[in-house]
C-alpha cells in the first residue's frame, strides 16, 4: 500500500473503499470484502445512512480495528451538536475512535462544527481532521478561525478536473487530497479516453485501473465505491505499476475544468439545511 504523510504524522492508506449509495446491506458486504482482500481505509458518513453496517461488515471481517483506517462525515444539521453527533457517530460505527472526521458540506454553522472536532481530536477520539466540499472562502474562514489545521481536503477530483490550483494550497499546510468521483462519474467519455485504453492494453490493466494509479501517483488519496466483489478487488490491484513522466503528461492535458456536480452553495444551504434526517434510525 502506498500512504500519503499527513501533517500531523499520520499515515494515510491512498487507495480505499467508499460506501456512498450502498444501502445497508451492501455497504455491509462491501467493507467485509474489501477487508478480506487487504484494504486497511474505508470511507463512509452520517447522511449515507450505513455507518452501523460499516461497523458490522468490520466486526465481520476480523480485521483488527488499529489495522484499519476510518473515516467517516458529521452533517450540517448536526454540527451546532458536534460533540453529541460524534459520540453517536462513534456509537453507530461501534468503535471509540474515527481515523478521519469531516464537515460533510460546507453550510450551516461549520465554525461551530469544527470545533467540536478540534475537542474530539483532542480527546483521542479522532485522529485527523478534514473538509469536504468547502470552497475556497470557507475554507480559508476555517483555516483563519482553527486552532488546529485539516489533515484532509475531499472534493471531486478525476483527469478532466484535476484541482490542480487547489493542491497548490494544500501543499503549504500539508494536507491531504482525497477525490470523490475518482472515475469522472463514470463518465464513458472520460474512462475510454484513448490514452487510457492505450495504457491498460500496455500494462494489462483495465481502464478504471488506470486512472486509480493516475490518481495515487499525483498523490491523491482514493475511494471508489463498488458491491460487486471483482470491481473491489480490481480497485485495489493498481500498485504493481508506474506510469511515466510522459503519461502522466499526457493525462494532465485532459484537464478541461469539467465538474459533474455543480450545485451553487446558497442551494445547497437550503437543500442541505432542510434535511430531517435520523441518523441514529440507520439499520
Amino acid at each position: 500500500m502506498k500512504y500519503f504523510d499527513l501533517n500531523n504524522g499520520i499515515k494515510m492508506p491512498m487507495a480505499g473503499i467508499g460506501t456512498y449509495l450502498l444501502s445497508p446491506e451492501d455497504a455491509e458486504n462491501a467493507v467485509y470484502e474489501a477487508l478480506k482482500c487487504g484494504y486497511t481505509l474505508i470511507d463512509t458518513a452520517n447522511a449515507y445512512m450505513n455507518e452501523r453496517a460499516v461497523g458490522r461488515g468490520i466486526k465481520k471481517s476480523g480485521v483488527k480495528r488499529e489495522d484499519i483506517f476510518l473515516v467517516t462525515k458529521i452533517w450540517p444539521t448536526e454540527y451546532e451538536n458536534g460533540d453529541r453527533a460524534i459520540d453517536e457517530t462513534l456509537a453507530r460505527l461501534g468503535t471509540d475512535y474515527v481515523d478521519l472526521l469531516f464537515l460533510h458540506q460546507p453550510v450551516g454553522n461549520y465554525t461551530e462544527g469544527y470545533k467540536a472536532m478540534e475537542r474530539a481530536y483532542k480527546a483521542g477520539k479522532v485522529k485527523a481532521l478534514g473538509l469536504s466540499n468547502f470552497p475556497k472562502d470557507r475554507f480559508d474562514n476555517v483555516l483563519a478561525n482553527c486552532e488546529i489545521v485539516p489533515q484532509v481536503v475531499q472534493v471531486e477530483t478525476h483527469p478532466y478536473y484535476p484541482q490542480t490550483e487547489l493542491k497548490e494550497t494544500l501543499k503549504k499546510y500539508g494536507m491531504g487530497l482525497m477525490a470523490w468521483y475518482p472515475l469522472g462519474h463514470g463518465d464513458k467519455s472520460l474512462i475510454k479516453q484513448d490514452v487510457f485504453t492505450r495504457l491498460a492494453e500496455k500494462y494489462s490493466k483495465t481502464n478504471a485501473q488506470i486512472i486509480l494509479r493516475w490518481h495515487t501517483q499525483v498523490g491523491n488519496i482514493v475511494i471508489p465505491g463498488s458491491k460487486n466483489p471483482e470491481h473491489i478487488k480490481s480497485n485495489l490491484d493498481i500498485l504493481d505499476f508506474e506510469l511515466s513522466d510522459d503519461e502522466l503528461k499526457e493525462i494532465a492535458a485532459l484537464d478541461k475544468g469539467k465538474r459533474y456536480y455543480n450545485m451553487a452553495i446558497e442551494d445547497e444551504e437550503k437543500a442541505f439545511m432542510n434535511w430531517n434526517i435520523d441518523f441514529n434510525g440507520q439499520p
